[in-house]
């Protein structure tokens, strides 16, 4: 094979890459040397704004496989037939560091997953738990804000993250998974994942269904203890990376089977908890899981900046048979992802290869901006409706309307029978073993014991103690200890 020929960014030959041009011997540099001024200027730009949130990530190739028959509750056509298989493309992550953080951490993770589906791409981001902190969009930068870096002292505070949680007792059926035997897991492989809102399917003939998504790993669930956690980080900073990497190059791939809970759009007004509440879960002995099928990861991305970096996921990516429901923080949500990465990768980011379309072709009439690579011929027209047989709506809706009423105004969630904040927390305090409940209260009076404002810690005590007087009782008594 010949020597391939090393050439600036507009395609001229280069002379010399390992001396740059001076005035003379030892002289101070030039100006003109272009390949010289190309590369500083061009390293300088490799980095883009990364993500507020979800920052540190990993992401990976495979398809998803339709195993059971779900056309009775959607005309997703990915969907529609046993045996069909979807390309697609996942990206886990934690959510509250930094792209240099560690990944064996306590904190959520992100469960990004993109279909590359024939109607377009439908994207489905959940975390690895069903529920979430807050309820109300309006208070996630504020929730952010408090679990990030201090302004001042750069670093993470026990004193921001516990006052934000005292101000907020929806927080505490979350607080109570992340800080359970979960809270940290072993791998990305090694945890479930879920839609965590609630979402609507649409069937053939116009019923409406709500939906939750669970993907449960064929892996087995494996978590860390703090203890070993801090060991792996000491050990491996990218130890989750470094896992998935390694196995699927190995040819063992990870897989999940995906289930969904299925409710009858009639059901959801007067249901016992409010279905569109991202702090609850839909009890399985109310709606159980019925499966759908399968999702496996078999290729690893060739570039990690191209593929995983900017990767690019927006719960409004629909296909027909898919649409939203009235949650709260889906609503949000809707807009806010898609707007994250037109201020990270621009308006353009839906063109890159990993965002793309594979199963079908994007045709629109959107022009211009940073990095347009699409903007059509001298016949094309960017204007619709045209004559010139342009791209054309199809009057079919992608999901059944939702029924609203009311005044408009800044209302709180309608209340159902069981909605407090702290009902399901108790029950999932409940069903944890000795040894489990001894761990999660350790866990969390590790964090709250280190917090300067007495008054901070009996307000969030008092959430847990809400929840279940055992709870509480046992978290003030592990707190007392280690302040003592």
């Amino acid at each position: 094979m010949s020597q391939r020929v090393l050439t600036t960014e507009s395609g001229a030959p280069v002379a010399d890459n390992q001396n740059s041009a001076t005035a003379g011997v030892g002289g101070p540099l030039l100006l003109q040397d272009q390949h010289l001024l190309e590369k500083l200027a061009r390293f300088n730009r490799e980095r883009i704004p990364e993500r507020v949130v979800h920052a540190r990530g990993s992401g990976a190739y495979g398809y998803f496989e339709v195993t059971d028959d779900v056309t009775g509750f959607t005309k997703a056509a990915f969907l529609s037939e046993v045996g069909k298989r979807t390309e697609t493309f996942i990206r886990f992550s934690t959510v509250a560091d930094s792209l240099g953080g560690a990944d064996a951490v306590r904190d959520p993770r992100g469960f990004a997953l993109k279909f590359y589906t024939e109607e377009g791409n439908y994207d489905l981001v959940g975390n690895n738990t069903p529920v979430f902190f807050i309820k109300d969009p309006i208070k996630f930068p504020d929730f952010i804000h408090s679990q990030k870096r201090d302004p001042f002292t750069g670093r993470q505070e026990p004193d921001n993250v516990w006052d934000f949680w005292a101000h907020s007792p929806e927080s505490t059926h979350q607080i109570t998974w992340l800080f359970g035997d979960r809270g940290i897991p072993a791998s990305y492989r090694h945890m479930h994942g879920f839609g965590s809102h609630t979402y609507q399917w649409t069937n053939e003939a116009g019923e409406a269904f709500f939906v939750k998504y669970h993907f449960k790993t064929n892996q087995g669930i494996r978590s860390l203890s703090a203890e070993q956690a801090a060991e792996l980080v000491g050990k491996d900073a990218n130890s989750h990376q470094t896992d998935l990497l390694q196995a699927i190059e190995r040819g063992v791939n990870p897989s999940w089977t995906l289930y969904v809970q299925v409710m009858p759009a009639a059901e959801a007004a007067d249901y016992r908890f409010n279905p569109f509440d991202l702090t609850k879960v839909w009890p399985h002995a109310d709606y159980p899981l019925q499966r759908v099928g399968r999702l496996v990861l078999d290729r690893n991305p060739d570039n990690v900046f191209a593929e995983v970096e900017q990767a690019a996921f927006s719960p409004n990516n629909f296909v027909p048979g898919i649409g939203p429901s009235p949650d709260k923080m889906l609503q949000g949500r809707l807009f806010a992802y898609a707007d994250a990465h037109r201020y990270r990768l621009g308006v353009n980011h839906t063109l890159l290869p990993v965002n793309a379309p594979k199963a079908t072709t994007a045709q629109n009439y959107g022009r211009d901006g940073f990095m347009a690579t699409r903007n059509g011929s001298r016949h094309d027209k960017n204007y619709e409706p045209n004559s010139y047989q342009g791209p054309a709506q199809t009057d079919a809706a992608l999901s059944a309307p939702l029924a609203i009423h009311g005044w408009t105004g800044t209302h709180e969630a309608p209340a159902h029978v069981k909605d407090d904040d702290f009902f399901q927390a108790g029950e999932l305090y409940r069903l944890m073993s000795e040894d489990e409940k001894a761990r999660l209260v350790a866990n969390i009076a590790g964090g709250l014991s280190q917090v300067s404002r007495e008054d901070v810690i009996e307000k969030n005590i008092a959430h847990f103690a809400a929840a279940d007087p055992e709870y509480g009782r046992r978290v003030a008594e592990a707190v007392a200890a280690l302040r003592d």
